[in-house]
């Protein structure tokens, strides 16, 4: 019933695709880190993915989404986020590299400074991509100012559309059947890996806001029959029908490629996430993310980010020091890139900084 890694492959490179990336992105153990902790922890560097120094697990969405803007033959290529959205920039990043016109609607849900203009949203106008800040009303929450944006968006576009231009659109995080593509066969290649290093992870863990990537990998772990828990910390709050969600696109991704008919993605069974950490919300640090980027970067020397990675990789260091990992697990952290918010408002990058010391 289930597919071999080749039966797998051939799949997905049915499907049209852009090459952005430099694949396959490193897996390596964390020894200082594994030592300490009790665990074999390894770290799939999603954060090398390219083109450039800014890379992130969005560019393997992106392979998929710009291979159908350009089967489509779009110009224009639309999509949203938050001010300092990893998903935007790459989305710029993608499109300046395949010759598409990038516009990016995004909500300010910590308000711009101007004269100060930052990290992701600096990258953004580097780029030249044309960025439309979705300022938050008076009592709006985050999910409304969302919604405004699309519909403002949806104004220019058919604007462009009766000048005769042809635009695509990518949803928030690139969360649909063609992104979440990229993270099946993202699944696959860290199987690869882990079969040559003679490995079999029992857990892998990863943050997850749209559940794109939440998605693609539960998609790509049914295609090859895996037994390894995936783990999805949340960085935003999200209710029960989460899961739903996310099991329902994964079972687009595996129709969308043509994968045998009895392979579903069970949302009782298959996906699970963890709520506790993303507290106090969306691009909001927390403590505990702030003592996890501190620890990580003072152990192994590796910068994770305070939005995503930080609070996922929080989410890891408590599950292991509270049993529930057993010592001796194999355990795979998916660094899914976005260390350039660590550049960003101080709103966002929380308190990681120290005491100087100034010498006469």
């Amino acid at each position: 019933m289930y597919c071999t890694l080749k039966e797998a492959r051939a799949l997905l490179a049915a499907k049209p695709k852009y090459p952005l990336g430099f694949f396959p992105t490193p897996l390596h153990r964390l020894d200082r880190l594994s030592k300490e902790l009790g665990v074999e922890l390894y770290m799939k560097r999603d954060d090398f993915t390219g083109r450039n120094l800014f890379g992130g697990n969005k560019i393997r969405k992106l392979e998929y989404l710009i291979g159908e803007a350009l089967s489509q033959r779009a110009e224009y290529v639309f999509t949203y986020g938050a001010t300092e959205s990893n998903h935007a920039m790459q989305t710029a990043v993608a499109c300046r590299k395949a010759g598409l016109k990038p516009i990016l609607y995004l909500t300010a849900v910590v308000p711009v400074d101007e004269a100060d203009v930052r990290s992701n949203l600096l990258l953004d106008q580097v780029l030249g991509a044309e960025v439309h800040i979705v300022r938050m009303l008076d009592g709006e929450t985050e999910d409304e100012a969302d919604e405004r944006a699309l519909q403002l968006a949806a104004v220019r576009r058919a604007e462009l559309e009766q000048e005769g231009h042809r635009c695509y659109d990518i949803p928030m995080g690139g969360a649909n059947r063609v992104g979440s593509a990229g993270f099946a066969e993202g699944y696959l290649e860290l199987t690869e890996q882990l079969e040559a290093l003679g490995l079999r992870a029992d857990y892998v863990y990863h943050a997850t806001g749209t559940a794109g990537t939440m998605a693609g990998l539960a998609a790509g772990r049914k295609l090859i029959g895996s037994s390894a828990q995936i783990v999805s910390v949340n960085v935003s709050p999200k209710d029960d029908s989460y899961l739903t969600k996310a099991a329902n696109l994964a079972n687009e991704v595996l129709a969308w490629i043509g994968a045998p008919k009895e392979l579903k993605v069970d949302a009782a069974k298959d996906v699970e996430r963890e709520s506790n950490f993303y507290q106090p919300g969306y691009e909001k640090p927390s403590r505990e993310s702030t003592e996890a980027i501190k620890y990580l970067a003072r152990t192994e020397g590796l910068f994770i980010d305070p939005v995503y990675s930080g609070k996922a990789f929080a989410g890891l260091l408590a599950h292991i020091r509270s049993g529930r990992i057993a010592p001796g697990s194999t355990v795979v952290f998916w660094h899914t890139g976005g260390a350039t918010a660590l550049f960003a408002e101080k709103e966002i990058v929380g308190e990681l900084t120290g005491e100087l010391i100034y010498d006469r």
